[in-house]
């Protein structure tokens, strides 16, 4: 497969993304994209992000808060933390991204407990790097090659990680078992009513204190945990439209328009890429 060439070519009126999967390398997702048009609803990746923007300028929401990512801005979001997606300049914003799940990085490193405390740091140097890493990663076929770029990789972003403790405390402690809940009913229809029950609180206690606490609705991120199970189950090469029935989405046309709002793109060209 080609690598990507340092500078893509994309038409002016439409948006391009790809993803790439290494077999070499389970539980690394490279992203290469230029967005204009999309405003991306809330997501996750359940995994930490890590990236870079080429051109232009993304205008991002994260933990309740607004930021701006433009060039020799280096971008780091932790593991299942919603957020959205735009713009912020007219001619958009064209970036990179390498997602690596919590345990291969534990496994690669040998440390516990990532996190990054800034989801937006200026750093021309190591944003720079970065690109040129992901890049060179996307692009090298071989084992050794691959390994040795992704260790590269985690040692220039490793200064801005830090180790929180494995133990939640105890006021966030009922919200993350609202998160379980969701990852283990993702398939089945979900009630308001189910949700605070979990939570010991009344509907209405329940919503207000969750959207404090996440800073989306219950309903967003149900839905950001179906559509990250569906990218799973279509990596695998399962059918799109038997994927959309396991993700708990009404049919493959609900799954192809939630996928695009929140990825940029379909489920069926995200499955050829992956699987290439």
């Amino acid at each position: 497969m080609q690598g990507i060439p340092e500078q893509f070519q994309f038409s002016d009126d439409k948006d391009c993304a790809q993803f790439r999967h290494l077999p070499q390398l389970p539980g690394v997702e490279l992203y290469h994209a230029y967005i204009s048009r999309y405003a991306f609803e809330p997501h996750t990746h359940e995994a930490f992000g890590i990236g870079t923007v080429t051109r232009g300028a993304e205008r991002f929401r994260y933990r309740g808060a607004q930021y701006v990512a433009a060039p020799g801005s280096l971008v780091l979001m932790n593991p299942d933390e919603l957020h959205t997606g735009e713009a912020a300049t007219a001619d958009g914003w064209q970036y990179r991204m390498i997602y690596l799940e919590p345990e291969m990085l534990e496994a690669i490193t040998g440390e516990h407990n990532w996190w990054f405390s800034e989801a937006l740091n200026h750093d021309p140097l190591r944003s720079q790097q970065i690109s040129q890493l992901i890049n060179r990663l996307w692009s090298a076929e071989d084992s050794l090659a691959q390994q040795g770029l992704l260790l590269n990789l985690i040692d220039t972003f490793r200064p801005y990680a830090h180790h929180h403790p494995s133990g939640p405390q105890e006021a966030a402690h009922r919200f993350e078992r609202i998160r379980e809940y969701l990852h283990e009913n993702y398939m089945h229809p979900v009630t308001l009513d189910a949700l605070a029950a979990v939570a010991s609180l009344s509907p209405w206690h329940f919503q207000r204190q969750f959207k404090a606490h996440f800073h989306v609705t219950p309903h967003q991120m149900l839905m950001a945990i179906r559509l990250w199970y569906a990218k799973r189950f279509l990596a695998r090469g399962i059918p799109a439209a038997q994927v959309a029935m396991m993700s708990g989405l009404t049919d493959q046309a609900h799954l192809t328009r939630a996928f695009v709002r929140r990825y940029g793109i379909t489920p069926v060209r995200y499955q050829k890429q992956v699987n290439r």
